[in-house]
């Protein structure tokens, strides 16, 4: 393939489309004067211009559609033998004697499908001297304009069942064998196009060939529309001998669009029964094709097709079609040692909805694969693709959009895991998206212990991270800060020793904060410790232990050590309202000895605020007449 500018190429291509139409116009003449010896002669002058190597593919396809337009024609003319007076069992002896082998096999390749129709031969036979006969033609883009035309002029022929041509269960096998050869070939000259031509065009040469690749798909395409062509010949014939010519061909984007070809034309049933064939061939393409893509695209089809169907769902299960998407998944990472950590991280994404789309209610396999991404980001020394970060937020998302509750994430061990390999700022976020998952589905977190992994998960709001640097402006903090106070009314439990192990662990998390985060979230943990306290009006109880009961007394002290640390920061106005909310629930709890105990603190806090006024007052009452 030459180096050529754009416009020697139109002129070129010019040229070409002229020498068509000039011979197109005596083929027509010939044509309508009944004359096949001139009609031969001058569709092979015409085809002759196909042979020309100064064109683009994308050049070459608009020359190419112009003699095919003209074929068309000469084929309508081939099948009325009155015209012509000529069997059409000679007529295919008679155009092989063209002078040069592309116009030659153009022609027989028209005469052929005459021949087909007509009956006059097994249309196997033809068939297979046709595609073997196109071997002729070994130029990459000649040979693979050639096949294509073989099959568009085939496509109707094939010998499937219930076809006009000898179709049969025994027949089929002739179709599928015709189709794979030519796929094949097509394929070789498509793959062979890449080598054409200087090195330092070959980006430019990919942009041809990706222009063509439907070309070589089509083949797939029509294999998949044959009727004849069941789940045991896909599995035993048709898709061995397209993954040996995806694995042989040793081209990235032929190995590429074909795996995804074969994905999307294929049926979803026979892509879940042959499952490990389909994935074995992923670890053996090139490292450089894009196999994470292929493989999402797979997942996607077949967690929309076990949506189909309860009756689905039990064939994924029996194909242990997880086990086998797993495997292959951390197969691929390993074999493609330079995978980037943003492709790793998006197959486990893809794993991961595939499995909460399948198995809603495996969350095994939901910590699996969140074990399996905590393995890859441990080999990272920093997460520092911004794209790699985006993909492990929606790994995170995933569990808690599906479940809508954010208990079941609770559940997952390895969740909490995988958030420590985010940073500090993206961590913030995921606490975010935590915390309003829980608030708008208005879930209400019950034990102490899932409190202790929800804290842990939404650390970067609770206190600042090792080595962050508070880049928030003020408003932004109060919005988090807020988020967190409103959080704290979702823990609830209605046995008092559960609620008051909550209670202590938010105070051990909260108080670990520092102190500008207490104004925001003291005021709710009291409320809700005063919440607790009225539950338990009118007990009594000593503190002896730490296994003792949960008592109002217990709870008051708690209460105590709460505001103390509040006033300290300072904040003296929200720490009076307090002591005076504690005042009054001690004293409702016949606890006067506790209330006075509030009360004194209300006036420590205060004691020098209120000599000063107090002496101001004594200073107005001496100057009163």
């Amino acid at each position: 393939m030459l180096l050529i500018g754009a416009e020697d190429e139109e002129k070129w291509l010019a040229e070409g489309i002229a020498g068509i139409q000039h011979n197109a116009f005596y083929l027509h003449r010939a044509l309508d004067s009944n004359n096949l010896r001139d009609a031969l002669k001058y569709s092979a002058q015409m085809l002759s211009e196909l042979r020309t190597s100064k064109l683009s593919p994308q050049k070459y396809y608009e020359l190419y559609m112009r003699a095919f337009d003209e074929l068309r024609i000469l084929e309508m003319f081939f099948k009325d033998e009155s015209k012509h007076g000529v069997s059409v069992v000679d007529l295919y002896e008679l155009v092989q004697h063209a002078g040069n082998i592309l116009p030659r096999l153009y022609l027989l390749c028209t005469v052929g499908s005459v021949y087909i129709k007509s009956k006059e031969a097994p249309a196997k036979e033809l068939l297979q001297d046709l595609v073997e006969m196109c071997h002729g033609v070994q130029h990459p883009i000649r040979g693979l304009f050639l096949r294509s035309y073989l099959a568009q002029i085939s496509r109707d022929k094939l010998l499937d069942i219930g076809s006009d041509y000898e179709g049969d269960a025994d027949t089929v096998m002739d179709a599928v064998e015709f189709i794979l050869e030519n796929f094949t070939e097509m394929n070789k000259l498509w793959v062979r196009m890449q080598l054409e031509g200087p090195g330092r065009v070959r980006e430019k040469r990919e942009k041809e060939r990706s222009a063509l690749q439907e070309l070589v798909g089509k083949n797939l395409h029509v294999l998949s529309q044959i009727e004849g062509v069941d789940l045991e010949i896909y599995k035993e014939t048709v898709l061995p001998r397209v993954l040996e010519q995806v694995v042989n061909c040793k081209d990235d984007l032929s190995q590429y669009y074909l795996m995804d070809c074969i994905i999307q034309v294929f049926p979803d049933e026979y892509h879940l029964q042959t499952l490990e064939m389909l994935l074995a061939a992923c670890p053996q393409v090139q490292p450089t094709v894009d196999i994470k893509t292929v493989l999402s695209r797979l997942m996607d089809r077949l967690s929309k097709y076990a949506a189909s169907s309860a009756d689905v769902l039990t064939e994924f299960l029996q194909v242990e079609a997880f086990t086998k998407l797993s495997n292959a998944i951390e197969k691929v990472i390993e074999v493609q040692v330079d995978m980037p950590a943003v492709g790793a991280i998006t197959l486990y994404v893809s794993l991961l909805t595939f499995t909460l789309r399948v198995h809603p209610d495996r969350l095994d396999y939901v910590d699996q694969v969140l074990g399996a991404c905590v393995k890859k980001l441990s080999s990272i020394p920093k997460l520092e693709d911004s794209r790699a970060t985006k993909q492990v937020v929606a790994l995170l998302s995933a569990p808690l959009e599906k479940y809508n509750d954010t208990v079941t994430a609770l559940k997952i061990s390895n969740y909490p895991r995988v958030m420590d390999h985010l940073d500090n700022g993206t961590n913030k976020v995921m606490a975010m998206v935590i915390i309003e998952s829980i608030m708008k589905n208005n879930t209400c977190i019950s034990t102490a212990d899932k409190v202790e992994v929800l804290f842990e998960l939404i650390k970067g709001l609770i206190k600042d991270l090792d080595g962050a640097t508070d880049e928030l402006d003020e408003e932004d903090f109060k919005d988090e800060q807020n988020s967190v106070a409103k959080l704290i009314h979702m823990l609830y439990n209605n046995e008092p020793e559960e609620m008051l192990k909550i209670i202590c662990i938010v105070w051990k998390h909260t108080m670990a904060g520092g102190p500008k985060r207490l104004p925001f979230t003291v005021p709710s943990l009291v409320f809700s410790a005063l919440r607790l306290v009225r539950q338990l009006q009118g007990q009594e109880g000593d503190i002896v232990g730490e296994e003792v009961p949960a008592t109002p007394k217990k709870i008051f002290q708690l209460l105590s050590q709460m505001i103390e640390a509040l006033s300290a920061v300072p904040s003296p106005e929200l720490a009076l309202r307090l002591y005076l909310q504690c005042a009054e629930a001690a004293n409702g709890c016949d606890l006067e000895y506790v209330a006075y105990e509030f009360f004194t603190q209300v006036f420590v806090l205060y004691e020098e605020e209120i000599a000063v006024i107090s002496e101001s007052s004594a200073n107005v009452s001496m100057k009163e007449p």
